[in-house]
């Protein structure tokens, strides 16, 4: 894993930031391990609990989509999951070897027609959760950033 170390100029203090890009057969379990390294990294750049949490959840749901709708649980197909982590902020790239789906024609799971509906909610957690999410022009990538809110308050 690349560490680059770097002196920030404005805190004058000793900062690493963490980027790394795994490629992994479309299994849950191998995948939340990645999920749980960003947390850590995260953890030890001083990240709150809330923003950790924010993190774990909209990751977490993206690994589930991506094997569950992207990959349709075919073990044969990978997920990769790119990431860098810095003191300012986590950014998590999640793509599928899937079709791909158009974001904007998933229904909103809070309007009474869609209550009782199990999809859309993971959608929905992950724009709630994150500063910022997009998807790329096939819909089989996720985009996601969230910053950490020490240094945005």
């Amino acid at each position: 894993m690349p560490v680059i170390v770097y002196a920030d100029k404005y805190l004058m203090a000793l900062k690493t930031t963490t980027h790394e890009k795994v490629v992994l057969k479309g299994v849950i379990p191998g995948l939340r391990g990645v999920c749980a390294k960003v947390l850590s990294l995260a953890k030890s750049l001083d990240y709150s609990d809330d923003d950790i949490f924010a993190a774990h959840l909209a990751i977490e749901e993206s690994i589930v989509n991506a094997v569950k709708h992207g990959n349709r649980r075919n073990i044969n197909k990978t997920v990769t999951i790119e990431y860098d982590v810095t003191p300012e902020k986590i950014d998590v790239i999640v793509t599928d070897e899937g079709r791909g789906f158009n974001p904007e024609t998933v229904a909103d799971p809070r309007c009474i027609e869609n209550i009782y509906k199990t999809g859309g909610r993971g959608v929905l957690l992950m724009k709630s959760y994150m500063d910022a999410v997009e998807y790329n022009e096939n819909g089989n990538s996720v985009h996601m950033v969230k910053f950490n809110g020490r240094y945005t308050r």
